[in-house]
């Protein structure tokens, strides 16, 4: 294997900024899913799971480029990291999305279709933030959004937790929405996630 001594850092940056446009696509997708559903259903959860699988090939690509490049452009752990928590995100919309038909949803409710709002507002807050991680530009309005989306995508999971144990009789209702709502929740934590390490990735190379 040739192992790269000059940082190739149009190629790292490029990988980033081409996960987090596919973390806002993913996420779209999810939004037009649950606001269309059961309509053309089967047809947008292929194509999350195919922008899934494009995740992890990005993930794959950033990956191995670290492994035969011998000078980054920025620490290691924190290229490896960010790589990951990028997939997080696609991760967790496709195991929502296949949740509904797993689960045998018939109806979304409101709130759902709230979180999957969050968690496409969130995306392009850090596609945003992703894009000016070149240069290491500042990103803290990109950064702040994203935690103040974590807070209402936190309050929306538990605000639709508890209206489930109110409203539904039926217990396999709450269990499948139940996880169904924390699933949400997860994709924007992941958002988050993504926020914590850019931001550290910026204290450490300014």
């Amino acid at each position: 294997m040739r192992v790269r001594l000059i940082p190739e850092r149009r190629e790292f940056f490029d990988l980033f900024g081409r996960a987090s446009s596919n973390a806002v696509d993913v996420a779209r997708l999810l939004v037009e899913l649950l606001d269309r559903f059961p309509r053309d259903g089967e047809t947008l959860r292929a194509q999350i799971k195919d922008h899934e699988r494009i995740g992890d090939e990005l993930t794959h690509e950033v990956v191995t480029l670290l492994n035969r490049t011998f000078v980054t452009p920025f620490d290691r752990d924190d290229i490896y990291r960010l790589a990951t928590v990028v997939d997080d995100i696609c991760d967790f919309v496709d195991e929502s999305a296949g949740n509904l038909y797993s689960y045998g949803v018939t109806e979304i409710p409101p709130r759902a279709r709230d979180q999957a709002d969050v968690i496409l507002r969130s995306t392009i807050m850090l596609d945003e933030a992703m894009q000016r991680l070149e240069g290491f530009k500042d990103s803290k309005r990109q950064l702040i959004e994203l935690r103040a989306l974590e807070d209402e995508g936190d309050r929306l999971m538990h605000e639709s937790i508890e209206e489930l144990f109110h409203s539904s009789v039926d217990p396999l209702h709450v269990i499948r929405w139940k996880d169904i709502h924390e699933g949400l929740e997860e994709a924007v934590d992941a958002c988050e996630n993504a926020a914590d390490v850019l931001e550290a990735i910026l204290v450490k190379n300014r």
